[in-house]
């Protein structure tokens, strides 16, 4: 039980930690001219992550908080994908955001993950939606929200992309690139 609430401690304070770097990218974009797109959906993407650790917390407490026997694997992979995570804030610097912003006719960051494949941070989100929950045999958590995770990501995706096309050269330097892992599913 100690170790379910520290790990959903860290992540709690992680999240609030890239509030405030995404607030101050904003304050950034916007001064350069910048816009924020799809602003509708941002409540249901806050409500959606607010509700995944809710639903962690109620399962592992009703479960009695039990941790998977693969938990060790579980670990390195969660790691891993955090590496990935802050790799990708990181590489966009000012551009990071948990909001969609866009600087019309900015260059397109290709360092970092960026430098692979299109969409690394999302990545992370993805996995995080089920290595955690697997970590502690939380299977409703996982199936669940992944399943909502990935509708919500799906026109998130297609409306930041779209938006880049039309705003940068988006197209002409990341088309040949896919979007989660490199060389698979453009």
């Amino acid at each position: 039980m100690v170790f379910f609430y520290a790990v959903v401690m860290i992540l709690v304070v992680q999240r609030f930690v890239e509030l405030i770097i995404a607030k101050r990218n904003e304050k950034w974009i916007l001064g350069k001219g910048g816009k924020e797109i799809g602003r509708e959906h941002y409540p249901l993407m806050v409500l959606l992550h607010t509700l995944f650790f809710l639903s962690l917390l109620i399962e592992s407490f009703v479960k009695g908080y039990p941790l998977s026997p693969l938990w060790p694997i579980i670990i390195i992979l969660l790691l891993l994908t955090q590496l990935l995570r802050y790799w990708a804030i990181q590489s966009l610097g000012p551009f990071w955001n948990t909001r969609i912003m866009v600087l019309p006719g900015a260059e397109p960051v290709v360092k970092g993950p960026y430098n692979y494949f299109r969409h690394p941070n999302y990545l992370a989100v993805i996995l995080e939606f089920v290595l955690i929950p697997l970590l502690f045999n939380a299977f409703f958590t996982c199936i669940l929200f992944s399943i909502l995770n990935a509708l919500l990501l799906k026109y998130r995706i297609s409306l930041e992309e779209k938006t880049l096309i039309e705003t940068t050269e988006y197209q002409e330097t990341m088309s040949r690139k896919s979007r989660f892992l490199p060389g698979f599913w453009k």
